[in-house]
Formats: structure tokens, C-alpha cells, sequence
């Protein structure tokens, strides 16, 4: 009848379908997608105002979902449900589904990344205090969870469409050998970043030195390593120099060995000598947080008898190895005071020759001509 209304002759036939069948379509698509927006809308703002409420997690992972759920998934999803209730021409539904699974393929890969991500930080926070490696590991593992889900989307879209995929994996096979060897650098990067996150010879948070740069690891990427030094600035290193380098790792340090030197001067009587040992001995065991481990003279220095401690500091911060060496030093500047021992400090000889006798003519000579 609404034909009939507008045009009084033949039926209209657009693209294998009746007009009014395209009219229906169009109405029943558009109201849909609305009905699709809306709930979404109506349900995602219910469901976060829920999830601040409650400690449990599914109706965190639920708002995710929902908040990533994009319109343009939804009016596809609606296109292809009007054009099978309208029953349009069956190449239109056969290709309004395949835009539909490709949109639903996205909208896979959207909600797959972000629930990747929510499990990443929510280990992150639960995690960095107690296992910071675990962190690491757990950020390399979320990377290429969203690489792998992204390449098997992309494997079933190219499916769906009538790809042979089998030719394509041989070609894509080929043609990265040849990327390979354009960025070497970066893949040695990306490996050296696995390397690191499986073997774990540093963390984020580890107190590391590499060669002359000393800092703490602030974070580990794919491509560099990135350390806050003790003067304020960030370092940053490519991962493939770091496994070349030489890593000192001073978070996983449990005790710290000490070893120091004195001298006293040559003066010093033989009596005196016997009782610096165990002078020594006394002024470390004296501290806390300590284990002693030997005192001997040592040397006959340039300028100095040589005597060298060595001990052992029970705890990993420097600042409590500063602090006990502090005192050692100045329980020893007091005891050799009361002992009247003196510390050597560096000399100079001065070494003067007597005049030739040759030159004694010539010398006289001079004094009378004057």
C-alpha cells in the first residue's frame, strides 16, 4: 500500500530488492541501533556504579567489556540483523554478515587488549612490592598476548573474505626473513628484552652498576632499559648492550664484604706493631651489624707500615656500611691517640749531591775576580 501510495505503476527493484523492502530495512536498522546504543549506554553506567561498590572482580571485567564495546560494532550487528529480517537479496545478507564478523573481530580484539591490560595492572599493583620480576614478566606476557590475538584475528578476517592463507603464510614467511635482516638491531633489542624478562638478571627496582653508570631499574621495554641514577638524571640503555655489559647487582646483595688499609709510621716500636691487630679487632667488633673476619700487617709501605682489616657488614645498604666504617675509624684515631701511635702519611726524600771536585778551580777563580 505505501508503494501504491507513492508510485502507481510498476513495482521499484533497487539492487534485487523492492524499494519498500529497502524502506523496511532501513527502519528496522536504524531502530536497532539505537536499541543497541542505548542498552549498551544504560548498562555500562549501571555496572560501574556497581563495580565501585564491590570488591569482586567479574563486574570490573563486565564495565570493561561494555565501556569498550564500540558503536560501530553495534550498527553492523544491526544491519545484519535487519537485512535478515527484512530477507533482503541473499548476497546482501551473506555480505552484510561478512562486515558483521569483521566488525565482531575488532570488537574481539578491543575487548581481548583491554582485559589483557586490566589483568596487567591489577597484577602490577598487587605484585610490585612483593615479586617485581613477576611484573616484568607479566608486561613482556601481556605484549604478546595482544600480538598473538591480533594476528589470529587478522588470519580469520582474511579467511572469511576467501584468502588462501596457506600461500599467505609461506609469502609472509619469506618476505620476513628479508625484514629481518633491515631491522636485525631492533629484533636483537626485542629478544635481549625476553631474555632478560625470562632469565631475570635485574628487575625493576634492583640497584645495578653497568660499567661507570651506577642507578635503580625504573623500567624495562621491548627495546631499551631505562635506570634513575644517583644524580637525578634517567640512563637509558638498549637491551642488547645491557646482556653485553658487565652487571653489577646490588639489590640481591646479602652481606658486604669490607676490606681497608691503615698505616703508621716507621717509628712506630715493635710492641706496638703486636697490638694493632687486635686493636683493629676491637674497634670492628665493637659495632653492630658486623662479622669479623681477619686484622694482619700487612706490608712495608714507601712511607708507611701497612696493616689491612677485613669484615663483614650484615646488611646490603650502603648507608649502614657507611655509618659502621665511620665509627671504626674514629674508635681507631682515639685508641692510637691513647697509645701514642701515629698514622703515616705520604713523605718526599730530597736527595742532594756534593759539588764535583772538577768545578772547585773554576769556582775560586770566579770569587777572585770579583
Amino acid at each position: 500500500m505505501l508503494l501504491q501510495f507513492f508510485y502507481q505503476g510498476e513495482p521499484i527493484v533497487v539492487a534485487g530488492a523492492l524499494l519498500v523492502d529497502w524502506l523496511k530495512a532501513l527502519g528496522v536498522w536504524a531502530a536497532l541501533s539505537g536499541l543497541f546504543i542505548g542498552l549498551r549506554w544504560v548498562l555500562a553506567n549501571r555496572l560501574t556504579a556497581l563495580a565501585q561498590r564491590t570488591r569482586t572482580h567479574l563486574d570490573d571485567i563486565v564495565a570493561n567489556v561494555l565501556h569498550r564495546t564500540r558503536a560501530y560494532f553495534l550498527v553492523g550487528l544491526a544491519f545484519y540483523a535487519a537485512a535478515a529480517i527484512v530477507q533482503l537479496p541473499s548476497v546482501v545478507i551473506r555480505w552484510g554478515g561478512r562486515i558483521a564478523f569483521v566488525l565482531l573481530l575488532l570488537q574481539i580484539v578491543r575487548w581481548g587488549s583491554g582485559l589483557i591490560t586490566l589483568y596487567v595492572e591489577r597484577y602490577r599493583q598487587q605484585k610490585l612490592d612483593q615479586d617485581p620480576a613477576a611484573v616484568t614478566s607479566m608486561q613482556a606476557l601481556g605484549f604478546i598476548g595482544r600480538l598473538a590475538l591480533w594476528t589470529l584475528v587478522l588470519l580469520v578476517a582474511l579467511d572469511n573474505f576467501g584468502v588462501d592463507i596457506t600461500a599467505l603464510i609461506a609469502s609472509v614467511g619469506i618476505a620476513g626473513v628479508a625484514i629481518g635482516l633491515a631491522v636485525q638491531n631492533i629484533l636483537g633489542d626485542l629478544f635481549a628484552s625476553l631474555s632478560i624478562v625470562l632469565d631475570k638478571p635485574f628487575v625493576v627496582g634492583d640497584f645495578i652498576i653497568v660499567d661507570n653508570y651506577l642507578g635503580t631499574v625504573e623500567y624495562i621495554g621491548l627495546k631499551s632499559t631505562r635506570i634513575r641514577s644517583l644524580t637525578g638524571e634517567q640512563l637509558i640503555f638498549s637491551n642488547s648492550d645491557l646482556l653485553k655489559s658487565r652487571v653489577r647487582n646490588f639489590k640481591r646483595m646479602q652481606e658486604r664484604r669490607v676490606a681497608f688499609t691503615i698505616g703508621v709510621v716507621y717509628q712506630t716500636p715493635k710492641e706496638k706493631l703486636e697490638k694493632i691487630p687486635q686493636m683493629i679487632q676491637e674497634a670492628i667488633e665493637s659495632q653492630e651489624l658486623v662479622r669479623f673476619d681477619r686484622a694482619h700487617f700487612k706490608e712495608f709501605g714507601p712511607s708507611s707500615l701497612n696493616f689491612e682489616a677485613v669484615y663483614w657488614v650484615l646488611s646490603p645498604d650502603y648507608t649502614v656500611y657507611m655509618n659502621i666504617q665511620q665509627a671504626i675509624n674514629l674508635a681507631l684515631v682515639s685508641r692510637f691517640a691513647q697509645e701514642g701511635i701515629e698514622f703515616a702519611y705520604p713523605t718526599q726524600t730530597l736527595y742532594v749531591y756534593p759539588m764535583q771536585p772538577a768545578a772547585e778551580p773554576a769556582r775560586n777563580a770566579a770569587l777572585e775576580q770579583v
